[in-house]
């Protein structure tokens, strides 16, 4: 019985000492924490204690901790319609542009007066201007900066950039439409060219869409690519009255790689104007008129190089318009326009549906001159409709002519209600035509054989390209 007591005893003594060790090595760590915690004064700040580690910094392109929907409500603008609300867009363009896939909204039901800004890249890709809203540029031309009569919106340098929506972009362009107005804007400085602005100019840019937008009224051409790559317009609306002057609706210059498909394209000017420096162009599906159809050029003014290359138009009807398929140059240029298709297309009312004018001139008269931009390989296929005044003209330069040219399915018949009518034209044009061909008289219109001039000149005029 002793014996056992003893053993409880000294089990007893042992539990004690245990938790007595237990507890001391806690103070101990807890004295040593707050030691870590709470620096001597003389050690703050020494570069011999290392601090703890920094957050990477933010770099560009890194995933958004913020959104990426930029509504330019948020960035002070009023959306009356009256209200300045061009530095509100900016603001919001320029934090989007910082943003991967950012959106830059313009919400409907609101109209955002604009003056003419810049927008500038090269932004973090796939960047996308949401338009569901109205645009407005300022309705009176005298208001407008000397600086800024080229475009209104002007996107620069810009890369993988989309616009789209189910709004308008209006250019509110009939006070530039009366002659006064312009008269006054060009009295007020002799410094101020003879131009009006265009409603949407890229400049400089790649891999850009534009697609579903409404674009209206503009004082010039309605939407410019200028030195740009890889452009895609898709489903837009474009519209001006027929007295809108030089209203183009899409213009292209020193552009490549250009698909322009299922949009509806009517203005006071060429609905599409394909101008030197182009290539790789496919338009389809497009509805024109009113305005001028859909034209290569005037490729080669004042003397000056014109190249073209590898356009395809087909698919199209157009309505009401001053010439259907049409390649005009001026007398003295240089260059070449080659491989140009134009085929699919249906014409109703349309006063020149088959145009190659190398004697173009927007005057009463102009100077004539022995050089001109050598045209080859040029095809018109399954051409059908009717016409108000002449179903097809080919003027073609004495000393170039036009060579390579086809004539295939060409079937044209004079349109109900008009009187005045002429037969088909044709002037040193060389190639070959292929039935059916209404009315008869273009069967005639083309000389057989032109290898001699052909290569004549192409030797002298296509090296420049």
């Amino acid at each position: 019985m002793k014996r056992n007591k003893s053993i409880f005893h000294l089990f007893f003594i042992f539990v004690i000492m245990a938790a007595f060790t237990m507890f001391a090595i806690i103070v101990e760590a807890r004295k040593q924490h707050s030691k870590k915690s709470k620096p001597s004064k003389h050690l703050k700040g020494s570069a011999n204690i290392p601090g703890p580690a920094p957050a990477p910094l933010p770099h560009r392109g890194s995933y958004p901790t913020q959104s990426s929907m930029f509504n330019i409500l948020s960035f002070g603008a009023k959306g009356d319609g009256v209200s300045d609300d061009s530095k509100a867009l900016l603001s919001a363009w320029k934090a989007a542009c910082e943003v991967p896939g950012a959106t830059v909204e313009i919400p409907a039901e609101f109209k955002f007066l604009v003056k003419p800004i810049t927008l500038q890249g090269p932004c973090v890709p796939h960047l996308v201007l949401q338009i569901d809203g109205t645009l407005l540029a300022p309705p009176e031309a005298g208001s407008w900066p000397k600086s800024s009569l080229f475009q209104w919106l002007n996107f620069k340098w810009v890369h993988d950039f989309t616009i789209q929506g189910t709004g308008t972009v209006n250019g509110q362009g009939f006070d530039w439409w009366t002659p006064f107005s312009v008269y006054f804007i060009q009295k007020k400085s002799k410094h101020i060219p003879d131009m009006k602005p265009t409603a949407l100019r890229f400049y400089a840019s790649y891999n850009v869409t534009v697609r579903d937008i409404e674009i209206v009224n503009s004082p010039q051409c309605h939407l410019k690519f200028d030195n740009s790559k890889r452009i895609k317009v898709n489903n837009i609306t474009i519209s001006s009255p027929p007295n809108s002057p030089n209203t183009d609706g899409i213009h292209l210059q020193n552009t490549q790689d250009v698909e322009i498909q299922h949009s509806s394209v009517g203005s006071g000017d060429d609905c599409i104007s394909i101008q030197t420096g182009c290539s790789n162009i496919h338009v389809h599906h497009i509805n024109c008129g009113p305005g001028h159809g859909i034209s290569v050029g005037g490729l080669g003014k004042d003397k000056s190089v014109a190249c073209v290359s590898n356009i395809i138009v087909e698919k199209v009807s157009l309505q009401n318009t001053l010439a259907g398929a049409r390649i005009k140059t001026w007398q003295g240029g240089i260059g070449s326009v080659k491989n140009i298709s134009f085929s699919n297309i249906q014409v109703s009312n349309v006063k020149y549906p088959i145009i190659i004018d190398q004697f173009y001139c927007d005057k009463h008269t102009c100077k004539n001159q022995t050089e001109a931009v050598a045209i080859s390989g040029v095809r018109y296929d399954q051409i059908i409709g009717s016409y108000t005044v002449q179903p097809i003209y080919l003027a073609c330069s004495s000393n170039v002519p036009c060579i390579d040219v086809d004539l295939i399915n060409i079937q044209l018949k004079p349109s109900q209600g008009y009187t005045s009518f002429k037969q088909a034209f044709c002037w040193n044009s060389y190639g070959k035509s292929q039935a059916p061909l209404v009315p008869s008289s273009i069967d005639y219109c083309l000389r057989g054989d032109g290898g001699s001039v052909e290569r004549t000149s192409r030797s002298s005029h296509e090296h420049v390209c």
